[in-house]
Parts: C-alpha cells; sequence; structure tokens
C-alpha cells in the first residue's frame, strides 16, 4: 500500500520507493487517506473508559462503589455492575450540562446533565493524568450547543457500540473514515439513532448507496459526496424529510424517478459526476432552487430543457465541454432565471436573448486552448434590466455592444484584458454603475462627463490614455478609487473648479506616466487621499507645501523618480504607515522616523551618506531597508537605535580577503524583492545561492504560501540542503530535481500536512555531456510559481502553470479522481492548484511532483526572473523583460518589477528574483600550465589547491533574500571569530613541479572532488579550489550590551553589529575555504618548513592571527576524504541550528562553519539557534617569543591536537578515497596535502 501511494505521490525508481517508505516522517503525509483502518475502541478520542469509584447524586444516600465508566458521543454511561456490561446501563446526557470539579476529593470529577430533570454523577479517578484527560473531553462535550459527534479522519470502519447509547445524537460526522455495512458498529445499524437529522458520509469509499441509510426517516441531511457509487436506489423516497442531499463526486449517470417524491428537498448537489444531461426529475423538486451539475459531461444545453423548471434560478454548469447553447424554435423568455455560469467550456457562441430577467453572467474562460473566450460579440435582446454584475475579462471584445448601456441596474462591469479603444460615453454617465473595471486594453481617450455619476471604484491601467477627462473629480464626487498607472498622462484633472473641493478618493495609482513635480499642486483638494503611488514618473522634486496638506496619507511611494530629498513636511502626515522612495537620488534620510504609526520605510538604490535621527523611535517601525546605499555609514549608536526594528536590510560591506573572488569572471548575480502589500504577514520567501556547490554552480527558488508563511519559510531552509545532497544521488536533472521537491514535501512533517505552497527551484550547472553547452539551467515548480529566461530582449517561459484555471490537462486529471471543485476553482474549496508542496491531506488531488524542463544557455541568454502568481497576474512577461531590460541592476530591476504588481492593483504579496547572466567566450580567463622548477617565487604568490567532498549541502545565502538577523547579545567579536580571514600558511614543495592551471567558470575541471593530477605531478595531487567568504549567523555572549566587547575601539570591516537584530547581505555558501601562502623569505626556508612537515609534529605556527588560521588549516584537512563523514555524525555538526532571516523564517547553518567549530573545539551552544567562539582579543593571543618556542613545543606533545588530521604515515602508502573511486598513489618527492597539518596552538595555555 505506502508503495503504491509512494509511486502515485511521483517516485518512480523502485529503489528509492523501498527507501522512502522506511521513512518515519512518510506517516505525516499518507494518515488522511492511506492509513490502514484502526479499531474505534482503541482511539481514546472516541472513546473513553475505565473502572473507577462512582457516586450517583449529591446528597450522601448512594455510596461510592466501583463501577464501569464511559464517556463516548455525548453521554456519559455508567454500568450498574461492576467489570459487566450486560447488566443495566445508566445514560447522561452532557450537552449543555456541566461538569466540576470537586475540591474535596483527589482527582474528583461531578457529571450534570441539562434541564429540570437533571442527575449527577461524581467519578473519582485514580491518577492525575486520567482526571486531566476526562476533564478535557467531557469539557469539550457540554461546550456544545446540538448534539454533535464529530468523528472525521480517524479511519473507523465502524463507530463504537457505546455511541448507539447516546440517543441524544442529532448530528453525526463520519468523513473521512473506511466505514462498512456488516459490522456491529457498521451503517446496518445506523437506525438505532433515533433523534439523528443530520450524517456526512462523504469520502468513505462505499462504492455502493448504503441503503440502510434510508430507514433513517428523521434524516433531514445526507451527504454522499466521493464514496464512486454509480446508481440512487428507490428507497430514497423514504426519506421525506431530507432538504439536502449532496452527491456530489460520485459516477451517477441518473437519478430514479422515486426522488421526486422528497417535496421539502431544496438543495441538491449533483456536481462532479457522470451525467450528459439534466435529469428530468428536477422538474417535480420544486424546493431546488439552484442546478448544481459543474464537473459533469454535458456538451450541449438546450434552454427549452428548463423553461418548465421554473422554480431554477441559477444554473451552475462550469467543467462541463459544453459547446453549444442554444433555444430551438420560439422560445418564451426565461424570467425565473437570474444567474448564469458557463465558465471553463468550449462555447464558440453564446445566445442569452431568451434570458431577460439575468442578473450575473460569468462566462469566462471558454477557449480553454487559449484560456480566453472566443466571443467578438455578446448580443443580448431585450435587454437584461435585471443584470446587476457582468464579467467579459480575458476575452477578444475590440467594442462595447449598446444593450449594456441600456441595462438599469449594472453595477459592476468588468472588461479587462480585452482589445476595447474606446468605452461608450453612455457607459461612464450610467447612474447605476459603480464599478467599472477596463485595464489592460486600448483606450486612449475617455469621454467627458456630462451629468454626476455614483462611479466608486475606476480601473483604467495599462492603457494608452494621454488625459483624463477635466471633469473626472468633479462630477464623479464617489469615486474612492482610480487606477490610472502604465498610461502615457502627463498632468492630472483637478480636485476641483472651485476652492473648496469635496473629492472623497481615497487611493491613487499614477505609477508608469510622464507625470512631473507640477502635478502635486493638483493633488492637494484630495484631503482624504490615503494611499498614493508616483513611482516611476519624472519628478525631480515634490513640492513641500503640497506634501504638507496630504494629512490622511498613510502609504505613499514615489519610487523611480529623480527625487534629490523627500520634503521635510512629511513629518506632516502623521498617520503615515508606508513610505517607499527607492531607486532615486536621494542623500538626506527622509524625516520619518518621528512619525507615530510609521511601519515601513523603504529608502534603497538611493545616494544616503548619513542618518540624522531622533533621541527616540516608534515603537511601530518593523523594516527598514537601506541596501543599494554604497556610500551610507552607520555609527554603532545609530544601529543601536534600531535595535527593536525587525527587519534590517543592510548591504554587505566588501571584504579584504576576496581578491582572487573579485578577480574571477562573474557568470551570474542577482537580486530580489518581497514586498507584503496590504496583508500583515509575508508568505513569499525567496532562496538564491551564486556560489552552490563549487562556483560554476548557482541555485535560486522562490516558494509562496498564499495565506501561511511557515510552509514558504520551510522549504526556504531546506531546499537547498536537499538539492545538493540529491545531485549526489543522480545525474539525470529530472531525476534529482523530482526527488528534491518529493523529499522536501515529505520533510515539511506536521506543517505540510494541512499547509501548503507552491515553489521554484532553478540550478545553474555545467553540462559535461553536451560539449557545445557551457551551462544549462534546469527548472523545476509546482504551483503558480514561474520562471521567465531573456534571451535576445525576448521573453522564453521555463515553466507550468499548475493552476486548474490554467491547465487543462490538470483540470482533467482533478475531475477524473472525482475531487470537488467549488465556484471559485479551488479543490475542495482549500487551493486553486493541482500540485503543491504540502497539502498531504488532498492527496491524490493535489500531488507533490513537479515539472522539470532543461534549457541550455548561451552568450544571448541575458537575464533570468522568478516570481510568484500575484508578479505574473499583475505583470506580463513582455512587460517583466522590458523593464528589466530597461533597468538592468538586478536588485533595482527585483523592486520596480515588484512596485508596478502594487501599482496595478496587486493587494497580496509579491516577490521577484532577477538573475543578470554573464554567459559568453569573452568571460574565460583559463591559464596554460607553467613549470615552476624554473621559478619557485612563483609558487608564492598563488594558492595551494587542496580538494574536498563535494556532499557538503548548500545552505541559502544571506546575500540572496535570506536576511541574517543577529542577536541582542552579541558581540563584533564574535562576529570577526566568523567573518575573519581565512589565510594559511605557505605550502610549498621541494622540486620541480607544475603550477595548478587556473580554469575559469566556463571551462571547469572535469571533475570537482577530483580534478585529476596535474601534468608532471603524477595523482597526487588535486588541484580542486578552495573559498571561503565571511557568513553571518545569530552569537550568544555575555560579554557587553551594546554588541561591542569593551576593548573594541572600532567595528570589524564587513561586520556592522547594532546590538539587536541586524541584516548584513552576506554570502554563506561555500563548500570549501581558499588557502593563501605569504612568500617564503628564502628558498631556505622553504626546505626548512618542508623538513617539518615530515617531522613528528607540524610546524611551528605564526603567532597573534596565525592562531586562527591555523585552526582552519586544521579545519581543512579534517573535511577532505573520509573526514567530512564522521563531522557530519557529531552533535556540533548534524543539530540543526539556524539563521533568523528578515521574514522570521530560520535556516541552516552551512556545514563549514560547524566544521570550524568542531576544528576550535567550541564550547556547548549557550542560546540562540547556534553560538560560535568568540575570536580572542589581540591582549589574550598566546604570543609565543622565539627562545620559548621549544619549551612550548615540548609541553604540547602530550595534549591531543585540538584538530586531529590524518596520520602522517612514515612512508606514503597508496590511498583510494571513497570519495574518488580511483587510486592516488604517492609521488615521489612530494607529500599527500593531508600532510600538510600545522600545529595548532590552544590559545587558553
Amino acid at each position: 500500500m505506502v508503495y503504491d501511494y509512494l509511486t502515485a505521490v511521483g517516485y518512480e525508481d523502485p529503489l528509492r520507493v523501498q527507501q522512502e517508505a522506511a521513512n518515519s516522517d512518510l506517516s505525516c503525509m499518507v494518515r488522511f487517506y492511506s492509513e490502514r483502518p484502526v479499531n474505534a475502541d482503541q482511539q481514546e478520542r472516541t472513546l473513553l473508559k475505565g473502572v473507577f469509584s462512582v457516586r450517583k447524586g449529591k446528597t450522601q444516600l448512594h455510596k461510592w462503589a466501583e463501577r464501569q465508566v464511559m464517556l463516548c458521543g455525548t453521554s456519559l454511561i455508567v454500568a450498574s455492575v461492576k467489570d459487566s456490561l450486560t447488566g443495566k446501563m445508566h445514560i447522561l446526557p452532557l450537552v449543555g450540562g456541566k461538569v466540576e470539579e470537586v475540591k474535596r476529593r483527589q482527582h474528583c470529577l461531578m457529571f450534570s446533565s441539562a434541564g429540570p430533570q437533571a442527575q449527577t454523577y461524581f467519578v473519582n479517578f485514580d491518577t492525575l493524568a486520567e482526571y486531566q484527560r476526562w476533564h478535557r473531553q467531557a469539557s469539550k462535550v457540554v461546550s456544545q450547543t446540538m448534539s454533535l459527534v464529530d468523528l472525521s479522519c480517524y479511519s473507523l470502519e465502524e463507530v463504537p457500540e457505546y455511541l448507539f447509547y447516546c440517543q441524544d445524537v442529532t448530528h453525526l460526522n463520519l468523513r473521512h473514515n473506511f466505514m462498512r455495512l456488516d459490522v456491529p458498529g457498521g451503517l446496518t445499524n445506523f437506525n438505532r439513532f433515533s433523534q439523528l437529522r443530520s450524517l456526512n458520509l462523504s469520502h468513505n469509499g462505499l462504492c455502493v448507496f448504503p441503503e440502510s441509510v434510508c430507514e433513517i426517516q428523521g434524516l433531514t441531511e445526507l451527504y454522499l459526496s466521493c464514496n464512486g457509487f454509480s446508481a440512487v436506489p428507490v428507497q430514497i423516497q423514504n426519506l421525506l424529510s431530507l432538504q439536502t442531499l449532496c452527491l456530489d463526486g460520485n459516477r451517477l449517470a441518473s437519478l430514479p424517478e422515486e426522488l421526486g417524491s422528497l417535496g421539502q428537498l431544496c438543495c441538491l448537489g449533483l456536481s462532479f459526476n457522470d451525467f450528459t444531461q439534466i435529469p428530468g426529475v428536477l422538474e417535480r423538486l420544486c424546493a431546488v432552487d439552484k442546478l448544481s451539475m459543474a464537473g459533469n459531461l454535458l456538451e450541449t444545453l438546450e434552454l427549452s430543457s428548463i423553461v418548465s423548471m421554473t422554480h431554477i434560478k441559477s444554473i451552475d454548469l462550469r467543467l462541463n465541454g459544453l459547446r453549444h447553447v442554444f433555444a430551438s424554435g420560439t422560445l418564451e423568455p426565461l424570467k425565473h432565471l437570474l444567474q448564469l455560469d458557463v465558465r471553463n467550456n468550449h462555447l464558440t457562441s453564446l445566445d442569452l436573448s431568451s434570458i431577460s430577467s439575468l442578473e450575473t453572467l460569468q462566462c469566462q474562460r471558454n477557449q480553454l486552448n487559449s484560456l480566453t473566450l472566443n466571443l467578438s460579440t455578446v448580443n443580448i435582446y431585450p435587454v437584461p434590466n435585471q443584470l446587476s454584475h457582468m464579467d467579459l475579462s480575458s476575452n477578444l471584445l475590440e467594442y462595447l455592444p449598446d444593450w449594456v448601456c441600456d441595462s438599469r441596474k449594472i453595477e459592476v462591469l468588468d472588461v479587462s484584458h480585452n482589445l476595447l479603444s474606446e468605452l461608450p460615453a453612455r457607459l461612464l454617465c450610467s447612474m447605476s454603475l459603480r464599478k467599472l473595471l477596463a485595464g489592460n486594453n486600448r483606450l486612449e481617450r475617455l469621454a467627458d462627463l456630462l451629468d454626476h455619476v455614483p462611479l466608486e471604484t475606476l480601473e483604467l491601467q495599462h492603457n494608452g490614455l494621454r488625459e483624463l477627462p477635466q471633469s473626472l473629480f468633479c462630477k464623479a464626487l464617489n469615486l474612492k478609487y482610480l487606477n490610472v498607472s502604465a498610461n502615457a498622462l502627463e498632468t492630472i484633472p483637478p480636485s476641483s473648479q472651485s476652492e473648496e473641493s469635496l473629492s472623497t478618493l481615497q487611493e491613487l495609482y499614477l505609477t508608469g506616466n510622464n507625470l512631473n513635480e507640477n502635478c502635486a499642486a493638483l493633488l492637494v483638494g484630495h484631503h482624504n487621499l490615503r494611499v498614493l503611488h508616483m513611482a516611476y514618473n519624472q519628478l525631480l522634486s515634490f513640492p513641500a507645501s503640497k506634501l504638507s496638506k496630504l494629512e490622511a496619507l498613510e502609504e505613499l511611494n514615489v519610487s523611480g523618480n529623480k527625487l534629490k530629498s523627500v520634503p521635510s513636511t512629511v513629518s506632516s502626515c502623521k498617520r503615515l504607515h508606508n513610505l517607499i522612495a527607492h531607486s532615486n537620488q536621494i542623500n538626506v534620510f527622509p524625516e520619518v522616523l518621528g512619525l507615530p504609526e510609521i511601519k515601513l520605510v523603504d529608502v534603497s538604490c538611493n545616494e544616503q551618506t548619513e542618518i540624522l535621527l531622533p533621541e527616540s523611535l516608534p515603537s511601530t517601525l518593523q523594516e527598514l531597508d537601506l541596501t543599494g546605499n554604497s556610500s551610507l555609514m552607520l555609527e554603532h549608536k545609530t544601529l543601536n537605535l534600531f535595535s527593536h526594528i525587525s527587519t534590517l536590510k543592510l548591504d554587505q560591506k566588501p571584504s579584504a580577503t576576496s581578491g582572487d573572488v573579485q578577480a574571477m569572471s562573474t557568470l551570474w548575480d542577482h537580486g530580489y524583492a518581497e514586498m507584503c502589500g496590504q496583508r500583515n504577514k509575508l508568505c513569499v520567501s525567496v532562496l538564491a545561492v551564486d556560489r552552490f556547490g563549487d562556483s560554476t554552480e548557482a541555485a535560486y527558488g522562490i516558494f509562496d504560501g498564499d495565506r501561511n508563511e511557515e510552509v514558504s519559510r520551510l522549504l526556504q531552509c531546506t531546499m537547498g540542503d536537499v538539492l545538493a545532497e540529491e545531485i549526489q544521488h543522480s545525474s539525470v536533472d529530472s531525476v534529482y530535481m523530482c526527488n528534491t521537491f518529493l523529499t522536501s514535501h515529505r520533510k515539511l512533517g506536521m506543517a505540510g500536512q494541512k499547509l501548503g505552497a507552491s515553489a521554484l527551484l532553478c540550478y545553474i550547472h555545467h553540462e559535461s555531456s553536451e560539449p557545445g553547452s557551457y551551462f544549462s539551467l534546469t527548472v523545476a515548480n509546482v504551483g503558480t510559481c514561474q520562471a521567465v529566461l531573456c534571451r535576445d530582449g525576448q521573453p522564453l517561459a521555463l515553466s507550468k502553470v499548475f493552476s486548474l484555471e490554467q491547465s487543462a490537462e490538470e483540470m482533467e486529471r482533478v475531475k477524473l479522481a472525482k475531487a470537488i471543485i467549488t465556484e471559485d476553482n479551488k479543490v475542495s474549496g482549500v487551493t486553486c492548484c493541482s500540485r503543491l508542496l504540502g497539502c498531504s491531506y488532498l492527496f491524490p488531488w493535489v500531488l507533490p511532483k513537479p515539472w522539470v524542463h532543461t534549457e541550455p544557455l548561451c552568450s544571448q541568454d541575458e537575464f533570468l526572473i522568478l516570481g510568484n502568481k500575484a508578479l505574473f497576474q499583475k505583470v506580463s512577461y513582455h512587460e517583466a523583460v522590458s523593464t528589466v531590460l530597461a533597468v538592468r541592476d538586478p536588485r533595482a530591476a527585483a523592486k520596480k518589477l515588484c512596485t508596478l504588481a502594487q501599482s496595478y492593483g496587486c493587494r497580496d504579496n509579491v516577490g521577484a528574483v532577477v538573475v543578470a547572466l554573464r554567459i559568453g567566450e569573452d568571460s574565460c580567463t583559463c591559464d596554460p600550465p607553467i613549470l615552476i622548477g624554473e621559478s619557485r617565487g612563483l609558487l608564492a604568490q598563488m594558492p595551494l589547491p587542496i580538494s574536498v567532498s563535494p556532499g557538503d549541502p548548500a545552505t541559502p545565502s544571506s546575500s540572496s533574500g535570506i536576511a541574517s538577523e543577529f542577536n541582542s547579545e552579541m558581540s563584533a567579536s564574535e562576529v570577526g571569530s566568523e567573518a575573519g580571514s581565512t589565510a594559511s600558511d605557505e605550502h610549498p614543495s621541494s622540486g620541480p613541479m607544475v603550477r595548478p592551471e587556473r580554469r575559469c567558470s566556463l571551462h571547469p575541471t572535469a571533475t570537482l572532488c577530483n580534478p585529476g593530477p596535474l601534468p608532471g605531478l603524477g595523482p597526487g595531487a588535486h588541484t580542486a579550489l578552495f573559498q571561503r567568504q565571511p557568513s553571518s549567523a545569530t552569537f550568544s555572549s555575555n560579554q557587553s550590551d551594546n554588541g561591542l566587547d569593551s576593548d573594541d575601539e572600532s567595528p570589524l570591516e564587513g561586520v556592522i553589529s547594532n546590538g539587536s537584530k541586524l541584516e548584513v547581505e552576506v554570502d554563506i555558501h561555500c563548500c570549501a575555504f581558499q588557502l593563501r601562502s605569504n612568500p617564503p623569505e628564502s628558498p631556505k626556508d622553504q626546505d626548512g618548513r618542508h623538513d617539518s612537515r615530515t617531522s613528528d609534529y607540524p610546524s611551528k605556527a605564526r603567532i597573534q592571527n596565525s592562531v586562527v588560521v591555523s585552526a582552519t588549516n586544521g579545519c581543512l584537512l579534517a573535511v577532505c576524504g573520509r573526514e567530512i563523514s564522521d563531522l557530519k555524525k557529531s552533535p556540533s555538526t548534524s543539530s540543526l541550528f539556524g539563521k533568523k532571516l528578515s521574514n522570521g523564517s530560520v535556516v541552516a547553518l552551512e556545514d563549514s562553519h560547524n566544521i570550524i567549530e568542531v576544528a576550535l573545539e567550541a564550547p556547548k551552544k549557550k542560546s540562540g539557534y547556534f553560538a560560535a567562539p568568540a575570536q580572542q582579543d589581540p591582549e589574550d593571543q598566546l604570543i609565543i617569543p622565539p627562545s620559548l618556542e621549544q619549551d612550548v613545543r615540548e609541553q604540547l606533545k602530550g595534549q591531543s591536537p585540538v584538530v586531529p588530521g590524518p596520520p602522517l604515515p612514515s612512508t606514503p602508502p597508496s590511498t583510494r578515497d571513497s570519495n574518488w573511486d580511483q587510486l592516488h598513489p604517492p609521488v615521489p618527492g612530494l607529500h599527500h596535502p593531508t600532510t600538510l597539518q600545522q600545529d595548532v596552538y590552544d590559545t587558553a595555555l
């Protein structure tokens, strides 16, 4: 059973299926549908029983006696004889009653029923645990307002026998079980529930309609969805009191005529069955007012068939494959039909002339192959005067017919995403229209308003408007929302024609026009304006006097202009919550930190140099973005003042040890942006690793939890590690990407049962199997996150949208699985996606198996865009590509994409990642090998390569969407120990030698771990390059309160500590460290050091700063070869440490950091997600005079080294690395790299 489940989820390899089946985490995925049924009496949640001391009544007339007691359903059941259930049973109904603690007796409860004839029982329990369990369960029962027993999702085959004693049960929920008929607690005995009114047996796999249910004549509600039966028995006529009958998700093709005798039936669910026509028995069901037949097999709807069904007010025929809706002959007007839903069909024409009273029409997505409705016109006669809501969006309409303007009661009209070039003047002057959505059309002008209109919402974004009617704000006095972004406006209408303005406008979106600062004077009349977006216009300044009059302003977005500053009068906007002013030329920090309600300030990508702060900051400030201000210098006093800010984003400071890294050709870099919109929490997370595995790989991802933030954060923390692990198991892109998603799905655990997230993962790697292609991009996704590649200036979609609205294939699969798709196109009303990570309880309808696609990269590929659903709903592929092409800088481009989405009306979380690609032959930096025997001095100028196993999983990069936040107890010296230099001692060797060939990212060596021996060196030399970059994390220290040790006079370069939470963009992803050598003094010194490495003890370490350096070298040696597997098993390296991100998530630290802790014998973690040893102050470090070196060496002989390296062989034996699968024989005259271990002095001496 488990094997079948794993195969259905997406695993294909039989061996991998066997491995996954043994995983304990699997229970979190299969418990809802694939768990083996259990006996109801074995579950505490359905039944509590035991032998306890019981006394009846409140008086002392009754004595205490040992009796069998059960708490089942809604009643307390007490046996009349001890340890026997054959005698009389005393039933005490608890609904509406009470349960109280008896204080004069230990572990005693008093149970009382409701009503004037209430009875009371005292039960004395033996243990505290039993007392608490019974008290908790009984309290739930007595708090109910009706006699409801909920046993859903219990894996039951029958109900407990004692439940039949609860004669007051009126509602019984048994959905998602495995109920049987012919067992003592099965469905055949349900007629014993004399008071039962509602029974839910959905999702029980019955396969046959349970005829015994028809004997419960008091039933008013019966739910039998998703049971797979194909016929309804004639005994259904016995349920004369039935009002609701839900038969959705079965295989019904017809209904019995006897169903027509149910005169009280008012709600009948027939969706997602196999009906090919509307059942005739519905004509007799006069109380049914809605025909729910979505997801059936109707291809033709003849309106004459529903003429006689005058009681039908609403018809739902979604997802039927309808091709024709017609009226045969002369048909009388259908005056009773008010609502018609024919979405997601195959209609090419629609004749609604016979429906004169239609109020709501939904006909979107009727040409499913292009996701548009193939209608060039809609002709309706006579005019539907009762029509109030009409949605014709996403079609090919070139003009609106006149009858739309003649509809007297139309209030909402959606004609967005069409080909309209003008709107009728009568439409704008309609006295009933309150909401007009006409965005994404071809409008160039609007007709003037001749009279006052009740219009409240007007969307005109993404058109070609050059001006707006001058009377717009004067005539539309009720207008509260106006969006005219992405047009060609150079000015806006005045708020009024007189000094006194009556404008009620609250939200105004003007992004992406040609407006200048002169427009500010036209805004002051909108006294109620709360939201103002003027991003990406031609503003050189914002008049201070005009801004001061917008006192009700809560959100101001002036990004992407040429502002030098934000006026100081912004302090007059006391209600301001959000100030977004990125991508300008602002050099003075806005005076908004004194506002009492400020929450977000974004001044990234500007020219900030300093920040002038008030004495105290408002406690409401939650996010401050200062990235992209290269000249900004922050003092420690300033950082301490920011201590309460939950998200502080700062730039990464350049590292002094990254010279060679910067010299290498950069093939890609990235920028990202996440905006929560009008939500209170951010549910979008980003994973971005520019150096994944080795320098020739990268990984980027975006995760959207829709309305939950937990799953997206978990995926952000774990998916990079899972990918690194799966790459080691398989080299086939479709295999390791698919397994990455499936493993991440399993690792969600309990969080993935009811919650889910869309996920997209991109992996850039060298494709060694294709010599003509340097790199390939492998993309995998589930849900609605999307990836677009810009090739030759044109968008190339790389992902597949797994949405029921956009994928006919997935819609058909879900329909065949008999899922219930609600009217908002969601599976069981939960999600619109057919594939997600998480939501395991929706299996088999929602699967975690991803779409995988590999695209070879070429020099014409300019950049990659990753975005969530909210981004690409508002910004098309072409607009996204053109936007990034115009900006170029990845960070500023990502910010602009999110800003545009919000300006186009997006209110949800929006996230974007832009990856700039620079792949071409001009990036090649390969050098030919050079003999060093002729010039030994060259050796001192290059790092000695040492190879390492690639098994270390990469973790998310803080410089790429993961913001590191420091604990307030962190000290700068601790950060210094993590971000310090990793320079190493020299590693020269005697004899002629070939310098390792420098390879660029375009032409890497064939093997990562063992690139092969160098010419003239033999197979013992390895050329894999190590590199370490500074990392940041959450540390704990008790040394000081301000984040610095008392002896520190200045902050460490590249690290800023504010004494609290601080975001530092630092790349912490590396699988190796880069060792550097200093030039030797002379060849004699080189020989001396060489000889010392062959002795029993390593050479002496350099004093002071080299103490840490030597420890790092020892760490490197411990990593090499088989040592990496042992380190991973140690508690220090296998424990899940974490790092808090800007959006609250926790990310595991890289293995390299854990290895450093092992090498340094780090002290036990104290607090926080993880801790690291503090860097020693110069005064505390051990300085060894040359005259005492020998004495110290003698004292250290008996001590164990801090980092035990591999044993130093006296004669170099042949070695075989488990990770390389090939022998490495020794080379005469050249020692194995593992013999380069140096002595590490313990600074505690």
